[in-house]
């Protein structure tokens, strides 16, 4: 199923439920839309992007920080059957213009801290024809529309753009760590799969709780969530990552599962042991599961954890954007004892581990891991010669 109608079924199932929260513990706030909320602000963004004439197949920019708004805005394209460009928070003035160019993107929708970047680049972007602000009204850059201005009048009803799971959804770019952003071309199977394969390992029903923490821009974080989605369960944005802020959310959000990264993890531990956090405080009994990925986890770390919280599960998550995110290889909560390995295939994928001459290497010998499934990218968008290097027999 589309993801975008598995976010209509679940407005019908669970209209009145929350779906979305946003706490920012800095500044004591918190922010909820139900379901049914959730739904029809993505119907809004997508019909007053059409409204400017945003149709299928175009290229809309997607560059805000965790928000409320990001995963309405994010879904709102999509229903338009443009595809989404979400960008990397950290990204400089040049390397946005650079994505821009590449995804010859026809709008942007952005917000307050991308303000002085997006002025910097204006007049080269120039395929650029709208250009939405999320943020206060004045802040608002004279050449954007504010948000609130963008979205009034428009209809909450679904919008009728025909749209098939082998249509492309969107367009990713990788860290540029290595070189200059590589743009990663996914389909709407490829995200419903992603769906699939979290909810597949991780196991959340309608009553799990999912926080998330890191970026949503990244497929790692997103892709997580889309777990409890695939189920019309609630997910948490938590705008910091203070252990007692990660606490005090957990106790009072009642989550069910985190993912977190390694120095989370760790922080989480050093303030419990110095008496900085006092687990009595905290209501946590239904914390059920935390997983970690994107980065070599330390075996110790995760014993020290297990130690401190005996009753909860635990996963490894091993991915890539090229795979749509999370989970083509993981370790399984049944085999937590195994900690440092990445794991095994995940559901409905394949894996080899190969010399230089794409050969099976023999069992103990190194070599390069590859992977095989629905979740693998089209393409390296624009660059055939790497697509071509990197996709080899699927």
């Amino acid at each position: 199923m589309i993801i975008t109608e598995i976010l209509a079924r679940n407005a019908r199932l669970y209209g009145d439920e929350e779906a979305l929260v946003e706490r920012e513990p800095a500044k004591n706030l918190r922010r909820a839309i139900t379901w049914k909320e959730f739904d029809d602000l993505a119907n809004k963004v997508a019909n007053a992007l059409m409204a400017k004439g945003v149709k299928k197949g175009d290229k809309v920019i997607h560059l805000m920080m965790n928000c409320l708004e990001w995963l309405p805005a994010y879904f709102g394209i999509l229903k338009t059957g443009a595809w989404a460009v979400p960008i990397n928070f950290r990204f400089t003035a040049d390397d946005i213009r650079y994505c821009a160019d590449i995804a010859e993107a026809r709008a942007i929708l952005f917000g307050e801290d991308f303000i002085e970047r997006v002025d910097k680049i204006k007049k080269d972007l120039k395929g650029m024809k709208d250009f939405m602000f999320c943020g206060p009204k004045e802040l608002t850059p004279p050449y954007a529309q504010q948000w609130d201005d963008f979205l009034k009048g428009a209809s909450t009803t679904e919008p009728k753009t025909p749209i098939s799971l082998l249509d492309e959804a969107a367009l990713y770019f990788t860290s540029g760590t290595t070189g200059q952003p590589k743009p990663i071309l996914l389909t709407h199977r490829n995200l419903e799969h992603a769906c699939i394969v979290e909810n597949r390992h991780h196991n959340q029903t309608h009553k799990d709780n999912f926080i998330c923490i890191p970026p949503l821009y990244h497929t790692g974080a997103k892709m997580h969530w889309f777990g409890n989605f695939i189920v019309g369960a609630k997910g948490v944005l938590l705008k910091g990552a203070k252990p007692e802020w990660i606490l005090q959310a957990i106790s009072e959000e009642k989550w069910t599962i985190m993912f977190l990264l390694v120095p989370w993890a760790q922080d989480i531990l050093v303030a419990i042991e110095n008496g900085q956090i006092k687990l009595k405080d905290y209501k946590l009994d239904q914390w059920r599961l935390m997983h970690i990925g994107a980065q070599p986890v330390p075996p110790a770390l995760i014993k020290n954890w297990k130690k401190v919280f005996p009753k909860q599960e635990y996963d490894t998550n091993y991915g890539l954007s090229e795979s749509t995110g999370p989970g083509c290889v993981h370790l399984g909560i049944e085999n937590s004892h195994k900690v440092g390995s990445i794991g095994k295939p995940g559901f409905d994928w394949d894996y080899r581990i190969m010399d230089d001459q794409l050969r099976d290497v023999k069992k103990g010998e190194p070599g390069e891991l590859a992977v095989r499934g629905p979740g693998v990218m089209s393409e390296y968008y624009k660059n055939p010669e790497a697509t071509k290097k990197t996709q080899v027999d699927g």
